[in-house]
């Protein structure tokens, strides 16, 4: 009995890496979310703000309908935030570093992408800092430009 249920799972575990390097190197058919965002949120300790982000899609990682982004964000009197977002059609997640690490304002979000009643692209993001003065939360809504 043993030999008849090890040879299915050996024959999955064959094939598994193959289904996986095979959609790994589809070509991006996705929409490309790369642009710069007008976006206006609220901060769990900032309060009310305005940033803007941009999004520049990483064509080599990117396959199928799933994308690999480099992220950036200028909030004014504040600062720059770095990071990486994936996207899997319109889910994308977001982790960020503001560019001072002495801030311990980093963390990571999730945001559903819409399209705006003049077709515009949209994502709105929440987001969770563990560390950012004793943790935080917070949202935001940006629109590509």
């Amino acid at each position: 009995m043993r030999l008849r249920l090890a040879a299915p799972a050996a024959l999955f575990i064959a094939t598994a890496p193959a289904a996986v390097a095979q959609s790994a190197s589809a070509p991006f058919t996705g929409h490309d979310l790369s642009g710069t965002y007008a976006c206006t949120g609220v901060d769990g300790h900032e309060g009310a703000y305005t940033s803007t982000v941009t999004l520049e899609m990483d064509k080599a990682q990117s396959h199928g309908t799933r994308a690999g982004y480099h992220f950036k964000m200028e909030v004014p009197s504040y600062g720059s935030y770095r990071g990486v977002a994936t996207a899997d059609g319109d889910i994308m997640a977001i982790t960020f570093a503001h560019d001072d690490p002495a801030t311990q304002d980093y963390g990571t979000g999730i945001a559903k992408v819409t399209r705006t009643q003049d077709g515009k692209v949209r994502f709105d993001k929440f987001y969770y800092e563990e560390a950012y003065k004793g943790g935080n939360t917070g949202t935001e809504s940006c629109v590509r430009n």
